[in-house]
């Protein structure tokens, strides 16, 4: 029994995983190398060494929730602890919060500081999934079943908006979004959402108007016109991706070579972060943003596989939306970094430094791939029973049989 369950992992899923991990690993080396003793104080591999323990503690995770059946997240239990977890936590946040780029999203917990809300990411996922697989039978009727996890979310992306922490907001929405439009229900119902959310946008805007001082500050603002006019901004607000340009035009097809970033001299901030795509670009050139992307692309493809094979309404959910974070997040990072759309300072997966984001990343993945290694096993069992079997339920002669214990 044990070695068809072994037989039953994603080996290719989990190799990619691995290698595109153990490459940020050696790029945050390099791009931190400057930044650590200069501006921080710290020895150059500081940040390489962090990391490194994240993702020790990361792979531990990993090897414990793919091992851990995902159909046990689906028990009221968890479902209540993440539905009055995720509230209480954010509400927390409000009075001991520490405060971090303008945005009181973080607590400090020993020697480390973990950011909630990104966790939250994979509790709404398996929230929305758990509650919608269980309405199948009565998910067009959008009273009953669409509109009540919804009202959820709104409450969790309100709290977050409130530290104030868009992006983290609008990835939630986006994420949440992908699971809420493959759950099953019809057209007429999705039509009916988008005019709830029309409806609430004219019923807000008011309440913009007034507190636009507070929501369209001057950092946010600033944001925005570095977007639209780098250059025009390139001492102030767009200097970070005037140096990103720099950076991915400097590299060419060749790269400069591991470890010979002239931007991560201080002229791009926090290279080993949000912009580490950039180094990647200067130093490795074309081949090394092509290995970057081909292994996110990668990923994300086997994941919409593995949710397209999952027989179960709640396996296939919860491979969408996991699959869906780290294809929204990919493309919120690289189109920052690049100007299709404005900077929003999230990690790129897997490469980025990052402690918060590696043991998500770690968590979601077990998960993800618990739910291949299930699907898969499953429907071999299945095509293994109709191929020993005659239509009639007779074994075949010379076929063998097995069961799930």
């Amino acid at each position: 029994m044990f070695k068809k369950i072994a037989r039953s992992y994603d080996y290719s899923l989990i190799g990619s995983i691995i290698l595109l991990s153990l490459f940020g690993l050696v790029m945050i080396y390099s791009a931190s190398s400057v930044i650590g003793p200069e501006r921080y104080g710290v020895e150059s591999d500081y940040f390489f060494q962090k990391q490194r323990i994240h993702l020790i503690l990361g792979f531990i995770l990993f090897a414990f929730f793919a091992f851990l059946p995902y159909k046990l997240y689906q028990t009221k239990k968890v479902l209540q602890t993440i539905f009055f977890g995720s509230v209480a936590v954010l509400a927390l946040l409000f009075v001991i919060g520490h405060t971090s780029n303008n945005a009181q999203s973080w607590l400090k917990i020993g020697g480390m500081v973990i950011q909630p809300s990104e966790f939250i990411k994979l509790g709404m996922i398996i929230y929305l999934s758990a509650v919608y697989a269980k309405k199948q039978s009565y998910i067009n009727n959008f009273n009953l079943a669409v509109m009540p996890p919804i009202i959820f979310l709104g409450a969790v992306c309100s709290l977050i908006v409130m530290q104030p922490d868009f992006g983290t907001a609008l990835i939630i929405f986006l994420i949440a979004t992908t699971v809420i439009l493959s759950c099953g229900m019809g057209m007429k119902n999705i039509m009916k959402l988008v005019g709830i959310l029309l409806a609430l946008g004219l019923l807000i805007s008011p309440l913009v108007l007034i507190k636009k001082d507070s929501i369209f500050t001057d950092n946010r603002m600033g944001r925005i016109n570095s977007f639209l006019n780098p250059f025009e901004y390139e001492k102030g607000e767009g200097y970070q991706l005037v140096n990103s340009y720099i950076a991915i035009g400097s590299g060419g097809v060749t790269g400069k070579g591991l470890g010979d970033s002239i931007q991560k001299y201080g002229y791009l901030p926090e290279p080993h972060t949000d912009f580490i795509m950039a180094i990647i670009s200067e130093e490795l050139g074309i081949f090394g943003v092509g290995f970057v992307l081909l292994s996110l692309g990668f990923i994300v493809m086997k994941g919409y596989r593995i949710a397209g094979k999952c027989h179960d309404p709640f396996g296939s959910l919860l491979a969408i939306g996991i699959t869906s974070m780290i294809g929204i997040q990919s493309f919120i990072n690289l189109g920052g970094l690049t100007g299709l759309i404005p900077i929003t300072g999230v990690p790129l997966p897997f490469v980025s430094y990052g402690g918060s984001s590696i043991f998500l990343l770690a968590i979601s993945m077990g998960v993800l791939v618990n739910v291949s290694m299930f699907t898969k096993y499953e429907n071999n069992y299945k095509y293994r029973i109709q191929e020993t079997v005659t239509p009639t339920g007779e074994e075949l002669p010379g076929s063998k049989r097995f069961s799930v214990k």
